[in-house]
């Protein structure tokens, strides 16, 4: 599973990241715009919020189910196969990681067994990767833009595509509690 955000993500990955059981099967890589030197703060105070480890990837770092990834500050999170690769490439919608290129490598690995979620977010950044993960059978989720705190981003994805389902986010997190490797919900 695949996750953006960006303006007031935080808040929502923490509601998201706790509705998660700790039995929850999926990987779960995360891109959420913030500054090149940030702390590791993020991944702490979403910590606090999951029972499951959450951590930010080495490269090269074998996908591990259970486990939700972070990209660090100043690196693009790509999927390779079976494992994780940083890289500082150029920046795409002035950030860097890049919800795009996280969506995009993901689906080209994972396709029809890929899960994309679209979050809050103050520019357009991950609606072209949403639209590749739906190209590829993948499993396309919205935040609904009345509940998202930014709308542009969920905005700039319906614009692109009609994903299976668009939802508030508590109703977001309910779904991915029911969530599991074997059984993905169909739109």
């Amino acid at each position: 599973m695949v996750v953006g955000a960006s303006w007031g993500g935080v808040a929502a990955l923490s509601k998201l990241l706790g509705a998660l059981p700790s039995h929850f099967g999926l990987p779960v890589a995360i891109v959420q715009h913030r500054r090149k030197h940030a702390e590791d703060t993020l991944r702490q105070v979403l910590q606090s919020r999951c029972k499951l480890q959450v951590k930010e990837p080495e490269d090269k770092e074998p996908i591990r189910p259970g486990t939700v990834y972070v990209a660090p500050a100043a690196y693009h999170l790509l999927v390779e196969d079976g494992h994780f690769s940083l890289s500082t490439e150029a920046k795409v919608w002035h950030s860097r990681p890049s919800i795009d290129v996280l969506f995009e490598s993901a689906a080209d690995i994972f396709c029809e067994r890929l899960v994309g979620i679209l979050l809050t977010g103050a520019n357009p950044d991950g609606a072209e990767g949403l639209a590749r993960i739906q190209q590829r059978g993948g499993l396309c989720l919205v935040q609904d833009p009345e509940s998202a705190e930014s709308r542009v981003m969920p905005d700039a994805a319906l614009a692109l595509l009609d994903p299976d389902h668009v939802l508030p986010l508590e109703e977001l997190a309910d779904l991915l509690a029911r969530l599991d490797a074997q059984n993905l919900p169909s739109a």
